[in-house]
């Protein structure tokens, strides 16, 4: 027992560390205002359910547009100056929620926020990227899986006290999060050294768009996360409305959610090293649909401390299966990339994050409005698909990435771009 629990440390370089101590900080902030936001524009500025989605939705929409010019902006100037750049407008976008009145209002900040999460990602999984090994890709997304949840459900608890005091609160210190961020960033962490690739030109996104094992796995990662991870924004809203529960048990929801994949991240990890990865991608799908499905029970026939409980069993539920995506999607990204176009693969990546952010809130909020509990047998169902599709794409990946790498003590990082090789056997993460 003392050897696994030892062969969980990752041994990450320092920069990699520092990094996500800062990504800690921001997760964080987000937990502060993500299990609130519907809530926030719904009960406290009188905006309708569906327009609110629309709110929601409006981030992750103009992500879309964001996140594909940054991936480009990445391989040109960097990952770290791109997410200096984010979290400019991270800062700005959530501030601006604290002064919202209005619709048009919301639409502005979510819009400004869209711009600095379309820009986040991409940068800062370049970023991760080029301080790493191939052998440190899982240990290094799975920390990163680990520190976001973490943060996330001490903000969400946080977030609980706080709400029912002052939301204005919330969005200023998630800003502050930022902020923080961006200051360790500069302190603390290097741009990874770069080889110029002189022989041929690097492609574009018509080489990423060509890729079309890469591209079925993005359609698979955005069905999953619009009708799973997403409708997790939606929850709060359903557990308030229809099962009664109050603001400080819906953080100590999220929190319970985010401690089971903080706990589990990493043996899981560390379990499935050098196993088949789709097999586990279908096995996510069906613990999230099972997950979903625990969910109307607590508005039909529950509610108070029984509803409490029976939510807090479906979103540890629905935990694991996050921990099983985590495990398995984000070096799959990398590994099947072609590091010359680091920057936009992991803007596509991104990009299939934010179409299933898009799509989800929209859906779940209209949902929502018209039946509380369709809306998550529907979600239980896109589960199970992205889970069926990612089984049958086992066949059509590269033999040397159907298994996951086992960890290593760490190496000195490639030099990225490295040298070229074909898309079909090369990666980038989500």
């Amino acid at each position: 027992m003392r050897s696994f629990l030892s062969s969980l440390n990752p041994r990450l370089p320092r920069a990699v560390q520092l990094l996500q101590a800062g990504g800690l900080m921001n997760a964080f902030g987000n937990g502060l205002v993500v299990p609130f936001l519907l809530i926030y524009l719904h009960n406290e500025k009188g905006i309708g359910l569906g327009v609110a989605g629309l709110v929601l939705a409006t981030n992750a929409g103009v992500s879309l547009i964001a996140g594909p010019v940054a991936g480009a902006l990445v391989d040109r100037v960097g990952g770290k100056t791109m997410l200096t750049v984010a979290l400019g407008f991270l800062t700005l976008g959530f501030a601006g929620y604290a002064f919202v009145e209005s619709p048009w209002q919301g639409f502005l900040a979510s819009a400004v926020t869209g711009i600095g999460n379309g820009a986040f990602w991409p940068a800062q999984s370049a970023l991760l990227a080029g301080l790493i090994t191939r052998d440190q890709r899982s240990a290094t997304f799975a920390m990163q899986r680990v520190v976001m949840n973490l943060g996330i459900g001490l903000g969400g608890v946080a977030g609980g006290f706080i709400a029912s005091e002052s939301f204005r609160a919330l969005f200023l210190l998630d800003a502050l999060t930022f902020v923080a961020y961006a200051a360790v960033l500069t302190v603390f962490v290097h741009e990874p050294a770069r080889r110029e690739a002189h022989a041929e030109r690097p492609g574009s996104y018509g080489t990423v768009l060509r890729h079309k094992v890469f591209m079925a796995l993005m359609a698979v990662n955005a069905l999953y996360i619009g009708a799973g991870i997403a409708q997790l924004e939606i929850l709060p809203a359903f557990a308030k409305n229809e099962a009664g529960v109050s603001e400080r048990g819906i953080g100590w929801l999220f929190l319970i959610n985010t401690l089971v994949v903080v706990l589990l991240q990493l043996p899981t990890t560390r379990l499935l090293g050098g196993r088949r990865r789709m097999p586990f991608l279908a096995l996510m799908g069906v613990v999230s649909a099972a997950a979903w499905l625990l969910v109307p029970a607590t508005g039909l026939w529950l509610s108070g401390a029984a509803a409490f409980a029976l939510l807090a069993g479906a979103v540890a539920v629905f935990a694991l299966g996050e921990c099983l995506h985590g495990a398995v999607q984000p070096a799959l990204v990398v590994d099947l990339a072609d590091p010359r176009l680091i920057g936009r693969y992991m803007a596509i990546s991104a990009l299939s994050w934010q179409v299933g952010f898009t799509i989800g809130p929209a859906a779940g909020g209209a949902l929502l409005a018209a039946s509380p509990t369709g809306l998550w047998i529907v979600a239980a169902l896109g589960c199970l698909v992205a889970g069926a599709a990612a089984l049958a794409l086992e066949r059509a990946l590269p033999q040397d990435v159907r298994r996951t790498t086992h960890s290593a003590h760490p190496r000195e990082p490639v030099l990225l771009p490295v040298v070229p090789t074909e898309p079909e056997s090369a990666g980038v993460a989500g």
